[in-house]
């Protein structure tokens, strides 16, 4: 979307004696074979000095404004192509994510995250929506907070790798529909009512200081489209960094955040939804839930009461991370601690692991002396309810969307898991507890965080960008909400691994 070039021109003389500007277009279009171009009103302030101090030798930073035309931005005497720099971010319900990337070489430089700020204003999109809608300055506060996690998160990066924050010239970010309303400041009152209608799907280029974003204050900012009110442009982000839409064979993308949002199809078809999941798998609403971070438990196993576990950095235990609780919940099943409607059996409590305290049940997962911070380390039922609940809004829309189609899970030629798992999602259990669906492991590949591997495509490819729009307006959205299919699917999920047990040929517990 940007990039920088260095040109080394003649002087004006009296026979060729056109203005600066137009001298510095005529030289852009040799070097870049661009033909049309728009100076920035600051670009032409600094023109005359920059080009005077460099001996007519200057780095000229231009961005795409559309197919066919590019804007200078900026002008800089000496070559300064090596200091151009972009950033990727994912702007996640519950977790902020931004890359720091050079624009000359598409390098990655530096990668850093934190909680979302709204959280404190609501763990879901619903509660954000009710709050930026319901009080006055509700949508400020919101938008305040995420632009605060951005430049808090630029401010570590920039600092951490030597980077001047003046010399990042763009920012690409991709998030659910309501995050790219909170980030530019659109009212979102009427994405959670029926007929479910967002102010936008298609969002305009703007500079960083429109919004008050703490790089180059012309720096352009884009954000990825939106399909529809609740599948956005981290799931349009996702299928550019599968490359759903490039191939003829079916596949499946599963973004597993707050929102589940999935998208199936191929290079002639796609279709989509979304179904509120929660953040029990990123850590929220748990009680010792956490991001994946050092301390976090990640693999868990229980065999004859013993239980081991791994943490993020081998450290000692602060909490439980998406992928341990996924295991926790199978080995407990596995080992008959819970029964099939998660409920925790308190005749299995030989070793003293199941409690009863603050009015609940609870599993010791970690005894005092084995934590961080000195306290026992539990699973309470809450929690294990709240993660059945996710799980069964997952594959009752991954289930659904695929009977909508007319299809079986045998005709998929490959499953994308997406969401802050890394690879230490264990795909057995995942199955296990009836998260994913009982196939051919190998069908199944994660992905990561496509949400922010479809940013950083998107910055440096301006086919990508084109394409990002084509794939948003061509998706068709299923609203689950009005899907009566759906609401059957989801009560027949809430049971482990299913009520259907033939769904789960392979789960032997």
């Amino acid at each position: 979307l940007i990039h920088s070039v260095y040109i080394e021109m003649e002087q004006p003389t009296l026979s060729d004696n056109v203005s600066d500007a137009d001298r510095t277009i005529r030289e852009l279009r040799k070097k870049t074979g661009h033909e049309y171009f728009q100076c920035s009103l600051g670009c032409i302030q600094n023109l005359a000095y920059e080009l005077r101090e460099g001996m007519w030798k200057a780095t000229f930073t231009l961005s795409r404004q559309s197919k066919d035309v590019w804007r200078i931005l900026h002008v800089k005497h000496g070559d300064n192509t090596d200091n151009s720099y972009g950033l990727a971010v994912d702007i996640g319900t519950t977790t902020v994510v931004v890359q720091l990337i050079n624009m000359k070489t598409g390098n990655v430089i530096g990668v850093e995250g934190n909680h979302n700020l709204q959280s404190r204003y609501g763990e879901d999109v619903i509660s954000r929506m009710i709050y930026a809608c319901g009080r006055e300055k509700g949508l400020n506060t919101l938008h305040s907070a995420i632009v605060k996690n951005i430049n808090d998160l630029i401010d570590t990066l920039t600092k951490e790798k030597g980077v001047n924050p003046r010399d990042i010239h763009a920012l690409v970010a991709a998030g659910n529909t309501t995050m790219s309303h909170l980030f530019l400041n659109l009212i979102p009152c009427s994405i959670r009512l029926e007929p479910y209608v967002p102010t936008a799907t298609i969002y305009p280029q703007i500079s960083a200081k429109d919004i008050g974003i703490d790089i180059d204050p012309d720096a352009i900012i884009e954000t990825v489209p939106s399909i529809s009110s609740y599948v956005g442009g981290d799931i349009v982000a996702g299928i550019l960094a599968c490359g759903m839409a490039d191939r003829p064979e079916i596949k499946v993308l599963i973004d597993i955040g707050t929102n589940g949002e999935i998208a199936v199809g191929n290079n002639e078809w796609l279709v989509c939804c979304s179904a509120s999941a929660g953040p029990a798998f990123e850590g929220g609403g748990i009680r010792y839930g956490m991001r994946a971070t050092r301390g976090a438990i990640e693999k868990i196993f229980i065999e004859d009461g013993h239980i081991s576990y791994q943490t993020i950095g081998n450290a000692k235990p602060r909490g439980i991370c998406g992928s341990g609780l996924i295991d926790c919940l199978y080995e407990m099943s596995r080992n008959k601690i819970i029964d099939g409607n998660g409920s925790l059996d308190s005749s299995k409590n030989k070793d003293g692991r199941v409690i009863e305290k603050d009015g609940e049940v609870q599993f010791i997962l970690a005894y005092p002396d084995e934590t961080e911070n000195g306290q026992e380390l539990v699973i309470t039922q809450s929690d294990i309810d709240h993660l059945i609940r996710s799980k069964g809004a997952i594959f009752a829309a991954i289930k659904s969307l695929i009977d909508y189609v007319s299809l079986s899970f045998q005709d998929i030629d490959t499953f994308y898991v997406a969401g802050g798992f890394g690879s230490f999602l264990d795909i057995k259990k995942s199955i296990g507890i009836g998260l994913l669906p009982d196939i051919n492991p190998e069908k199944i590949q994660f992905v990561g965080n496509s949400s922010l591997m479809g940013a950083r495509i998107y910055l440096l490819s301006t086919h990508v960008a084109e394409r990002a729009i084509q794939i948003a307006r061509m998706t068709t959205n299923i609203e689950l909400s009005n899907y009566q299919p759906f609401m059957d699917e989801y009560v027949a999920a809430m049971f482990l691994p299913h009520t259907d047990r033939k769904l789960f040929p392979s789960v032997d517990y």
